[in-house]
């Protein structure tokens, strides 16, 4: 169970994130290894076929996912993405929800899992993101906060 005192420190840190304020992100909630998160459509942002642009979906997809893994090490650990893939399956014409689950946190790579929905909660799209962790020592797993 993630404490009150580290969600409300991720979330402090999610804030100062400059993307999130440019696409007006929200998270939803955030729990041990996971979190949920929104980003309103704007259609000043469609892609070319007048639904959210995939490229946004994929920035939605991955800053989720990267909040999914605060839960796991805090919100100080420095971080990457390393790769994502991404399966669009339908377009989306409305606000974008992204739901990102933790796989492992390994001693050096974390893959999360992110499904991403419309506000009818069908699928739009799924996403595997993996970040690598940078401020490990050696072969140290990461500290986890208690």
């Amino acid at each position: 169970m993630l404490s009150s005192n580290m969600k409300e420190a991720i979330l402090r840190r999610i804030m100062r994130i400059p993307i999130v304020d440019t696409l007006q992100m929200k998270i939803i909630s955030l729990s041990d290894g996971c979190c949920e998160a929104m980003a309103p459509r704007k259609l000043g942002y469609d892609g070319v076929f007048e639904s959210f642009h995939g490229g946004l979906l994929m920035t939605l997809a991955d800053s989720t996912a990267c909040f999914a893994i605060f839960t796991k090490t805090g919100p100080d650990v420095h971080l990457t993405t390393t790769d994502m893939s991404i399966r669009f399956l339908a377009p989306c014409l409305s606000d974008a929800f992204a739901k990102a689950e933790v796989i492992k946190i390994g001693r050096t790579l974390c893959p999360v899992t992110v499904n991403l929905f419309d506000s009818h909660n069908k699928q739009v799209a799924l996403a595997q993101v993996t970040y690598m962790l940078l401020n490990n020592k050696g072969n140290e797993r990461p500290a986890v906060p208690k």
